[in-house]
């Protein structure tokens, strides 16, 4: 048990070191795609794609991120330290009298793990908190690789975000999608050692018009 307490303490340090290196991590601005029905993100970094389509009963957010993983989060990573993600959507109405009417809102959450024993990546979402005891109604995919997992992470396809009747009352009414590395679930002492380092502030959001599709 003396040899794997020294194998933490020797982990913690290490990542601590690596956590202050330099990493420039985003790619370059790409082109956002349009919607058919709704407006759709102008370009953005860290953006590919972000659309926002309607059925009949919901409101269904497709998006496509693009960005690079920093080395040392990628360290960690291999190390056997998961890496937590969030994704939220706020939908509102903008009042100029009065603070914003919040019309529907919308989280979803990722925990990124390798697994020594079989050497693969598994990647966990869930629409509630997921944490290192479980998964909770989440569900877990293993890759063989850890750059398929984070494609499978960078894709976001035909997400409930809101139930349709949320955009029947009428007005202007904008979305703001938010994507972000979640360091608040990151072991105590790692989190100590990353505060403030940009290598570790991964965050993309965009606002767009839900206007011109909304109900009359």
């Amino acid at each position: 048990m003396a040899g794997l307490g020294q194998v933490r303490r020797c982990l913690v340090a290490a990542l601590l070191a690596l956590a202050v290196l330099p990493v420039a991590f985003w790619s370059a601005p790409v082109r956002a795609a349009g919607d058919a029905d709704l407006e759709s993100s102008p370009r953005a970094a860290g953006l590919a794609a972000l659309e926002v389509a309607r059925d009949e009963n919901a409101l269904l957010l497709s998006a496509q991120l693009d960005f690079a993983l920093p080395s040392v989060v990628r360290d960690a990573l291999t190390w056997g330290v998961p890496v937590y993600f969030t994704a939220e959507v706020d939908i509102v109405r903008p009042r100029w009298y009065w603070t914003d009417r919040h019309l529907a809102r919308a989280w979803r959450y990722w925990r990124l793990s390798y697994l020594p024993l079989t050497r693969r990546w598994r990647l966990a979402s869930s629409s509630e908190p997921l944490s290192e005891a479980g998964i909770g109604t989440g569900l877990a995919q293993p890759y063989d690789s850890l750059d398929e997992a984070v494609a499978a992470l960078q894709r976001i396809t035909g997400w409930r975000i809101a139930h349709a009747d949320a955009l029947k009352s009428g007005g202007k009414q904008t979305l703001t999608f938010s994507f972000q590395l979640d360091t608040s679930q990151l072991p105590r002492a790692l989190q100590i050692g990353t505060a403030g380092q940009p290598d570790w502030r991964l965050r993309i959001e965009r606002r767009i018009d839900l206007t011109q599709g909304a109900a009359p």
